[in-house]
């Protein structure tokens, strides 16, 4: 009950917060005023695989598998997950950095690419992320994988199809029935969304009850709208596939959730309720959650050492 409640306190700061937000439309992690994104520079990591087909339906169905400069493994696995609205971005964005400090922690690190709204609607996000899981799985020797130790970790969008995965392990809806590992589990040991979007239909009456005058989701051109392939509104039941809360269970993973107070693009209220609701079903000790004072949409605040030390303390837990 302690940690439901301190997110309850947490929810105080949003009013006085509010006059402090950003403009709303900030652009997603990982990205400049052009659109764009930045890239990780990954020259000087040695042990690498790049550019791997975990599937063959598109060429972007590709994963790279970055390995610990000391040791034979096998290592447990952190999957990245880049955000970007569903429509741009890839695997090795600046989002990656984080994740891949847990090279120097002993953890293996894979950025995952995934077909954007461009190229194919929902659920093709979340079955390449499980697509991808289940090769990792399939070919966990031949990199030195763990097959039995593999997190999940993404922000934004990237946060959404973390947590989606961490809540429709098995879920046969939500898998590629062509999957060339179909055999293999899908299911993870631990998750970390940063600031992902849970519920698409609740996010402007959030935005509105606080008083904040946030990115808007229930349009014909919204970031949603164009992954879920019509306005978000008139499709209610697919919106729902796509929402983590509906596949929750108690044997969910445990999960660690960070959001910023001053989010201008995804309400803080998303992963409150998110967490509570976690919580009632895999217990309070299983969820971690902080909504982190004056944050925004991602940022520095997210990659402190000190930040990062604690998304790896709850990585240690779970995967060592």
């Amino acid at each position: 009950m302690k940690k439901i409640v301190s997110v309850l306190i947490a929810l105080a700061c949003i009013a006085a917060l509010s006059a402090q937000m950003p403009p709303a439309g900030a652009l997603p992690p990982g990205a400049i005023a052009g659109g764009m994104p930045k890239a990780t520079d990954t020259s000087a990591i040695k042990r690498k695989y790049l550019d791997l087909a975990y599937a063959t339906a598109s060429k972007t169905q590709t994963l790279d598998i970055y390995l610990p400069e000391q040791g034979n493994g096998p290592f447990p696995v952190i999957v990245s997950i880049h955000g970007g609205g569903f429509a741009f971005g890839d695997n090795r964005g600046a989002e990656l950095a984080a994740a891949l400090a847990g090279l120097e922690r002993g953890y293996a690190v894979v950025g995952v690419n995934y077909r954007l709204s461009g190229e194919a609607i929902f659920p093709a996000p979340i079955q390449d992320v499980k697509a991808a899981i289940r090769f990792l799985r399939a070919n966990a020797t031949a990199y030195k994988l763990d097959p039995a130790r593999f997190a999940t970790w993404g922000s934004s969008a990237g946060g959404n199809l973390s947590a989606l995965a961490g809540t429709s392990g098995g879920v046969f809806e939500l898998s590629d029935p062509g999957s060339i590992n179909a055999d293999q589990s899908d299911r993870l040991q631990a998750v970390v969304d940063w600031y992902g979007p849970v519920n698409f239909l609740t996010m402007d009456a959030q935005f509105a009850a606080s008083g904040t005058k946030g990115q808007t989701h229930g349009t014909a051109d919204s970031f949603e709208s164009k992954e879920m392939g019509a306005l978000i509104t008139s499709i209610p039941e697919k919106v729902a596939l796509a929402n983590p809360e509906t596949w929750i269970d108690a044997k969910d993973p445990p999960f660690f959730i960070q959001h910023g107070t001053a989010d201008p693009n995804i309400p803080l209220q998303q992963s409150v309720d998110f967490a509570n609701r976690l919580a009632k079903e895999i217990g309070v000790e299983n969820v971690s959650f902080e909504a982190i004072l004056g944050a925004v949409h991602g940022g520095a605040q997210f990659e402190t050492e000190a930040n990062l030390a604690k998304v790896f303390s709850f990585l240690d837990r779970y995967l060592k």
